[in-house]
């Protein structure tokens, strides 16, 4: 069963940018696209740790600010030739309010 919590609007996230949800397991990176899509990894690059919510997203990728890897926010998986895995959070937006399945 989802444990839902509420992390705040659609609105406060800018479109093509992150804001960090701090949880008990490891802080969480909520992206909004630049078509309002709504994703969420840890916010932990798998290359070196970097810190994904303050990377460069363009269309459903974020490119890691530390070493330029890139990753798919849809799945976490880094683009190859590099490998690697961020861990994904479920996410829904209802009526505007965006929620993270903990």
């Amino acid at each position: 069963m989802n444990n839902w919590v509420e992390v705040g609007d659609i609105e406060d996230i800018p479109r093509r940018g992150a804001r960090v949800v701090r949880t008990p397991k490891g802080d969480i990176a909520v992206f909004r696209t630049g078509t309002d899509e709504i994703f969420a990894l840890q916010d932990r690059c798998p290359h070196k740790g970097g810190p994904l919510s303050q990377g460069i997203v363009y269309g459903s990728k974020v490119t890691c600010p530390l070493h330029s890897r890139i990753l798919d926010l849809a799945n976490g998986r880094m683009d190859p030739p590099d490998e690697g895995c961020a861990a994904t959070n479920v996410v829904r937006v209802d009526a505007g309010k965006i929620f993270l399945s903990l």
